[in-house]
């Protein structure tokens, strides 16, 4: 039987629509902006595979909204990218079974560095990362639309959602204005519209004579 293409793209987008609205919000979440707030260093991020673009992403994101940030990739921590850990960072660890052997060897080892704080985003409740984080953004159960039930996309849809939601609110704490975002990012579409609506307006905070 043919498959009824139209039909199936709205059941993989109500799929990750619901997994990203049956999230419970609890009091962690709310911890977890806070620790962000309060963070003396820098946010760094680590994840592999699909979760490590969200933890890219959301360390990109940060970056761009007044909040110092890095990708810690696991593979290169092992050979030397551990070097970017200070204790005063606050490491944000992506992993939907939580079991992923290369980030719990990075949170083992930045906390061997003396790292205080780390956040951990997962699902599975049954796993070591729920142990070496302070706090634990619980994904909830989450069910693949994949017809094999093992491509990860609405787990990924869940994590992409659950930081933007912590970037945006810390974002907003910190009362970032439109010349701060545009500090940070004067390139592009985006740097346009945080200067004006003009094709070609001088950059924030340069002086004429420097253009």
């Amino acid at each position: 039987m043919a498959l009824d293409i139209k039909t199936r793209i709205r059941e993989v987008m109500d799929a990750e629509a619901h997994a990203i609205s049956s999230v419970k919000v609890t009091d962690e979440y709310e911890k977890a902006v806070e620790i962000l707030f309060h963070t003396k260093g820098k946010v760094l991020t680590t994840g592999i595979g699909k979760a490590g673009l969200i933890a890219k992403k959301l360390a990109a994101t940060l970056c761009s909204t007044a909040t110092p940030a890095a990708f810690l990739h696991p593979g290169e921590a092992a050979h030397g990218d551990l070097g970017l850990v200070d204790e005063n960072d606050c490491l944000v660890a992506f992993s939907t079974s939580g079991k992923s052997v290369e980030v719990i060897e990075t949170l083992q080892l930045s906390r061997n560095l003396g790292l205080k704080t780390a956040i951990g985003i997962t699902s599975h409740p049954d796993s070591e990362l729920r142990t070496l984080c302070d706090i634990i953004l619980d994904m909830g159960v989450i069910e693949e639309p994949c017809p094999l039930g093992l491509t990860p996309t609405s787990s990924i849809a869940v994590m992409l959602a659950i930081s933007d939601a912590l970037a945006l609110t810390l974002m907003e704490i910190k009362e970032v204005t439109r010349l701060d975002y545009g500090l940070r990012h004067h390139g592009g579409y985006l740097g346009r519209m945080a200067r004006g609506h003009g094709e070609h307006p001088k950059p924030i905070g340069l002086e004429e004579s420097t253009i």
